[in-house]
């Protein structure tokens, strides 16, 4: 637990934060891969899908340039090939703008259709609402595409949880460990920097937080990856809690 003491607005991470890595890793992204090929057949025509599939395909050629190896594709019409890239990169989790934003709009099919609900750990609804209701303003930066925070939020296990939630920061906006991105989102917010508490499950991103002037805290929940560094930082283990917020 920690103490900030004038501290007016929270920042939080998704996975590992929020909610467990298991329901990304094992329900998210696995309905992305099995969906993917459909979308681009059903959305081809669309702008906003032809914007992805250009993005997508330079990442590609990027990709080839540094002999990383990425499945074959060799005209950006090929959906088998789109779809196969996308899988690849999907199982490295890379933190790909398109890809993010490609993978908000399969899942907004799938919260729509039922399929899918929002994981949240137990006690988010009961921290969200307390701190909403005290005045605390609350945010959230993820490598998830805005459209993908919010649809998570809004479908919980839990109901909609949006009204809790004042702002959404995705990478668009800038790295998660660039400290810079921490300051845009202070400004953003209209909270100062040092008047933030930003909680994370990866200590090199709570590191640019601490860089920027912002309060950083580790979380440590069930499924989350070891920090070789985590002793730098206070910790949460089972509650959202940060005292100044009681």
């Amino acid at each position: 637990m920690t103490r900030a003491e004038g501290a007016t607005a929270v920042l939080l991470d998704i996975e590992g934060t929020t909610t467990p890595l298991s329901f990304v890793h094992e329900v998210l992204f696995p309905f992305a891969r099995a969906h993917v090929k459909g979308f681009f057949e059903a959305h081809g025509g669309s702008s906003e899908a032809g914007e992805i599939a250009d993005a997508l395909y330079k990442e590609h050629r990027t990709d080839l340039a540094q002999k990383l190896n990425p499945p074959r594709w060799d005209t950006i019409d090929d959906l088998d090939a789109a779809a196969a890239y996308v899988r690849w990169l999907i199982s490295r989790d890379r933190k790909s703008t398109p890809v993010k934003m490609l993978q908000g709009m399969i899942w907004r099919a799938g919260y729509e259709s039922g399929e899918l609900k929002g994981e949240v750990f137990d006690d988010v609804p009961e921290a969200l609402e307390r701190w909403h209701r005290r005045g605390h303003r609350v945010a959230i930066f993820s490598s998830g595409s805005v459209l993908a925070q919010k649809l998570l939020f809004a479908n919980s296990t839990a109901g909609d949880l949006t009204p809790f939630i004042s702002a959404y920061f995705d990478t668009t906006l800038g790295p998660k460990r660039d400290f810079d991105s921490y300051r845009r989102i202070a400004v953003a917010i209209g909270a100062p920097a040092p008047s933030t508490v930003f909680v994370s499950d990866v200590t090199e991103e709570l590191a640019a937080a601490r860089a920027a002037g912002v309060e950083a805290v580790l979380s440590i929940r069930p499924g989350n990856h070891p920090q070789d560094d985590a002793d730098q930082y206070p910790q949460i283990r089972s509650r959202l809690e940060i005292s100044w917020l009681e």
